[in-house]
């Protein structure tokens, strides 16, 4: 078993962090943020819960080879973003919360 100094771990990960811009407890912060938005939104009738945006969403990408890797929403827009790979390539799929209707896909 390879064991290297933890001070190596330390650094490249800051180094990872510094790069994308962000810091690891407001990018932490953000996404509690916004899923507890999602959940009020689904309470309250506003948006579509999670499972329904994904089984109209991933079922038919999964069919066509793509992995799923997970969500995030965004509370400003209203908005989830499915995160997929196929062949190395990850593709995102942007879908209204409010009504399940594919916004964008890009790659």
């Amino acid at each position: 078993m390879n064991k290297q100094p933890k001070h190596l771990f330390a650094a490249t990960f800051a180094a990872i962090v510094m790069a994308t811009g962000l810091s690891g407890p407001v990018a932490i912060a953000q996404s509690r943020s916004d899923q507890g938005e999602a959940r009020k939104e689904m309470k309250a009738g506003n948006v579509l819960p999670l499972r329904e945006i994904e089984r109209r969403v991933v079922t038919p990408l999964k069919s066509q080879g793509h992995e799923y890797l997970g969500p995030a929403y965004d509370s400003t827009a209203m908005a989830y973003r499915l995160k997929f790979i196929r062949d190395g390539r990850v593709t995102f799929v942007d879908v209204d919360a409010r009504s399940g209707r594919i916004l964008q896909r890009s790659r």
